[in-house]
């Protein structure tokens, strides 16, 4: 039995990627960027078999390199970076290589196109904050528009009124944060005073022998500045003239309460339902809902990871993995195995074909 090189691009969960498919036996592939290399090529040489530096992320594209790819018989595990540096026409249409997962799925993480994660939500019946114009606020609101020159970070600012709003729109395009093109396209939305958590889940595609899904366990988000503002005293805070910004460089972990799983459970199960639906084969493979758990005891989904949610604290702080280590009677110590335990069975029953487009 041959195994399948795993491959996954050099940013954004490789990590996580490279160590799960080590551990689970598979050869390793990655694919780096000129210039951005050296955390692969160095610092995790010991995790990849294959390592392919290109000038640009999106040559990955060109016959030559997809034909690398192809004679190393390589599954792909795509993550942000891949949606963001390669681009989802380019996904679709020529990316030769199977891919774990639905690739079809990528696109509704980008706001504003006709099917978008809002309106897959919307189909789902889940819960999802209101959705305004500026004109239109009238409550704390949360603006969330792509940062000017870095594409995969957005620029969120806060407004309770029109006015506010525009005051501290313009402050932002003055100080080069964002443009005015980026801000037509941001969505306005409520801004739901509640705890946060990232439910992480794995949507098996070897669903007879696993189940439909399995909750991986929570996180949120550490972001500059807003995360080194919060850690000042109030006083300070207020003391302060600074543009806050959302850029996320880290998570931390979080539990749950049993008595609220059941929450995300339900929001998860018609998730695949939708996507099942609208976007065949549906969800394979790892996608996180994030959301916030409110006093009315609702979970509120504000956004969608159609893909490697990339928490590695998951794996380390999450009591499921403990459950699920006996659940596959094996050490499960990241969301990512869970994933090759997928891809092994795949392969072992000879069906590849059934979880990756």
């Amino acid at each position: 039995m041959r195994l399948p090189t795993i491959g996954v691009l050099g940013s954004h969960s490789a990590e996580e990627v490279g160590t799960a498919a080590k551990a689970a036996g598979f050869p390793t592939l990655v694919v780096c960027q000129s210039g951005r290399e050296k955390m692969y090529t160095v610092y995790d040489r010991h995790l990849f078999d294959h390592i392919v530096t290109l000038p640009r992320f999106a040559d990955i594209i060109t016959d030559e390199v997809q034909d690398q790819l192809e004679e190393l018989g390589v599954v792909w595990v795509p993550n942000r970076s891949f949606s963001v540096y390669v681009g989802y026409d380019a996904i679709e249409r020529d990316f030769r290589i199977p891919v774990y997962g639905n690739r079809r799925i990528l696109r509704i993480e980008e706001r504003g196109t006709l099917r978008d994660q809002y309106w897959l939500l919307e189909q789902a019946g889940i819960r999802t904050p209101l959705r305004f114009q500026p004109d239109e606020i009238d409550r704390l609101v949360i603006v969330k528009v792509q940062q000017r020159a870095r594409p995969l970070e957005r620029a969120f600012f806060y407004a309770t009124s029109t006015d506010e709003y525009h005051e501290r729109a313009r402050a932002l395009v003055r100080e080069g944060v964002i443009d005015e093109e980026a801000l037509e396209a941001a969505t306005i939305e409520e801004f739901i005073v509640a705890p946060r958590f990232n439910a992480n889940f794995i949507a098996y595609g070897m669903r007879e022998e696993f189940g439909r899904l399995d909750l991986a366990g929570f996180d949120d988000r550490v972001q500059t500045n807003l995360t080194g503002l919060l850690n000042l005293p109030a006083r300070d805070q207020l003391s302060l003239s600074i543009t806050v910004v959302n850029e996320e460089v880290g998570h931390k972990g979080l539990t749950m309460r049993e008595s609220k799983k059941p929450l995300v459970y339900a929001a998860a199960e018609q998730f695949l339902d939708a996507a099942g639906e609208h976007f065949p084969p549906g969800m394979i493979g790892l996608f996180a809902l994030q959301g916030a758990i409110t006093e009315e005891s609702e979970f509120v989904v504000f956004d969608v990871s159609p893909r490697v949610p990339g928490a590695p604290c998951v794996g380390p702080t999450s009591p499921e993995m403990r459950r699920l280590s006996l659940k596959h009677g094996r050490p499960v110590h990241s969301p990512m195995d869970l994933c090759m335990i997928d891809i092994m069975r795949a392969v072992e029953e000879d069906r590849l074909d059934e979880i990756t487009t």
